[in-house]
C-alpha cells in the first residue's frame, strides 16, 4: 500500500469535498443512484409577499382624540379600521384605498385642528390685548 499524504478530492476532481458532498455520495452509495422508471415530477410554491399598506390608524386615533373638527378624525378612523379590515383579507388595493382616503381626511383634520387652535389663541390673545389697553 502506498501511504502518500495527498487530499481526497472525491467523485469532483480539483474541488475540495465539503460535508454535504460527503453526505451525498455516501447516500448514493448505500441507496443507489435513483431510478429512471418515471417520470421526475417538481412541485412549485408560490410565496406571497406581504404588502405592507399603511392604515394610519394611530394617526387616525389621535385626530379622533385631540383634533377631531367637523368629526373628520373620527370618519379617518373608520376608513382605517375598512383599510385594516381588507387588509386581513388579503384584499390590498381596497386597502390601499381606504388607507389614501383615511390620510386625505387625517391630513384635513389636522389642518383644521391647528387653524383652529391658531385663531383660538389669537382671539384670546386680542381679547385680552384690548381689556387691558
Amino acid at each position: 500500500m502506498n501511504r502518500s499524504s495527498q487530499p481526497f478530492t472525491g467523485a469532483h476532481t480539483g474541488v475540495p469535498p465539503t460535508y454535504e458532498m460527503l453526505k451525498e455520495e455516501h447516500e448514493v452509495s448505500v441507496l443507489g443512484a435513483p431510478q429512471g422508471s418515471g417520470p421526475v415530477t417538481t412541485t412549485v410554491v408560490n410565496i406571497r409577499s406581504e404588502t405592507v399598506v399603511p392604515d394610519h390608524i394611530v394617526w387616525s386615533l389621535f385626530n379622533t382624540l385631540f383634533m377631531n373638527p367637523f368629526c373628520l378624525g373620527f370618519v379617518a378612523f373608520a376608513y382605517s379600521v375598512k383599510s385594516r379590515d381588507r387588509r386581513m383579507v388579503g384584499d390590498v388595493i381596497g386597502a390601499q384605498s381606504y388607507a389614501s382616503t383615511a390620510k386625505c381626511l387625517n391630513i384635513s383634520a389636522l389642518i383644521l385642528g391647528f387653524l383652529v387652535i391658531i385663531g383660538i389663541v389669537s382671539v384670546i390673545v386680542f381679547t385680552t390685548a384690548l381689556v387691558h389697553h
